[in-house]
């Protein structure tokens, strides 16, 4: 999970050295998958701050250090900037899950689908900017934001139809009735991961932060154990 979650490990705009310029400057590719590192970073940081409405290009762009110009180069506007940050960080974590699910491939089905969820809720917790852009800011991007939401809910869920498959195959596990076991299994996920958000949001996160506040005491032992909870139910029903 490291290696692929690193990819989306951005440096912090301002503290970031320098592109060597001339002769020894990098490729032009190299240079602008750095400016994309970085203005993904500063993205996640001004939505989480001031949310995805009050957030602009401008502000994205300083953060980043960048002109808005920059900003222009690589994103048509701020939806595409966040659909673009959403796809990146919905792609790592996918990545995170399958490396988990096979590290985990001859063990019990309960502890692979375990292991998967605990690198999806692990990227989350290592990136909480990125996270309140995956499991909030998106919700007011507009339609082609939550239709990437809900592509992102169903890679999970296919996954996890995958995982009962293979395990189904090898004689571990019965087949799913259906898909909407694997998504019964996705959700109780997807509830984890609002468990993991970070409650210490000041301003118009402060209601958010008071709901969350009770839930975000449980341990991942807990929001695990809730997802083995809902396996086992299904694997009953099978």
């Amino acid at each position: 999970m490291t290696a692929r979650v690193a990819t989306l490990e951005l440096v912090a705009p301002r503290t970031a050295g320098a592109v060597p310029r001339g002769r020894h400057a990098p490729p032009l590719e190299v240079r602008q998958t750095q400016q994309r590192r970085r203005l993904f970073a500063a993205a996640a940081a001004v939505f989480s701050r001031v949310g995805y409405g009050e957030a602009t290009a401008e502000a994205i762009a300083r953060e980043a250090g960048m002109s808005k110009a920059t900003f222009y180069e690589h994103f048509d506007n701020k939806e595409d900037c966040i659909v673009s940050l959403f796809d990146t960080a919905i792609e790592v974590i996918l990545g995170a899950m399958r490396a988990a699910g096979e590290r985990s491939r001859d063990a019990d089905p309960a502890e692979r689908v375990r292991a998967a969820a605990q690198a999806f809720l692990g990227a989350l917790e290592q990136f909480p900017d990125e996270a309140q852009t995956l499991l909030v800011e998106i919700v007011g991007a507009g339609p082609r934001a939550m239709a990437r939401r809900d592509r992102a809910l169903d890679a999970v869920a296919q996954y996890i139809d995958e995982l009962n498959r293979r395990d189904h195959e090898r004689g571990a596990a019965p087949r799913f009735a259906s898909t909407h076991d694997a998504f019964a299994i996705a959700g109780a996920v997807a509830i984890g991961a609002e468990n993991v958000f970070p409650v210490a949001r000041a301003g118009r996160h402060a209601e958010k932060s008071r709901r969350i506040a009770g839930g975000a005491a449980e341990d991942s032992t807990f929001r695990t154990q809730a997802i083995d909870d809902r396996g086992r139910g299904v694997a009953r029903r099978s």
